[in-house]
């Protein structure tokens, strides 16, 4: 049983990773504030998540790279990432698997968490 635990975790990570190299892999949510900052803020700031690679047990507590914040032109951002069902209607029963999960990341200002 732990072992399965440890897979489903190790696939949730590898995922969630894929997810924030690329947008596509799911939906992206930005924020008003962040959206506000213009088009080539936001690009920079999604080059910066792809390259994101500060997980720590203090930040990363599970193992699964869902949470995490940077710095960019002096403004903190934070990302997370959510796991719903296929219609985006109610949590995932099981983010480990990508035929019944939508990850949905959402990039933010800080200031507006």
């Amino acid at each position: 049983m732990q072992f399965q635990h440890v897979l489903e975790r190790h696939e949730i990570m590898t995922l969630n990773d894929a997810l924030r190299r690329d947008p596509r892999k799911g939906k992206l949510m930005v924020t008003s504030g962040l959206s506000a900052m213009g088009t080539e803020f936001i690009v920079a700031a999604l080059a910066m998540l792809a390259k994101y690679a500060n997980f720590a047990q203090g930040n990363d507590p599970h193992g699964e790279h869902d949470f995490g914040n940077f710095e960019l032109a002096g403004q903190k951002l934070l990302w997370k990432i959510d796991y719903y069902d296929r219609k985006l209607e109610y949590h995932s029963d099981n983010p480990a698997d990508p035929s019944i999960t939508t990850r949905v990341l959402t990039l933010m200002l800080a200031e507006e968490y």
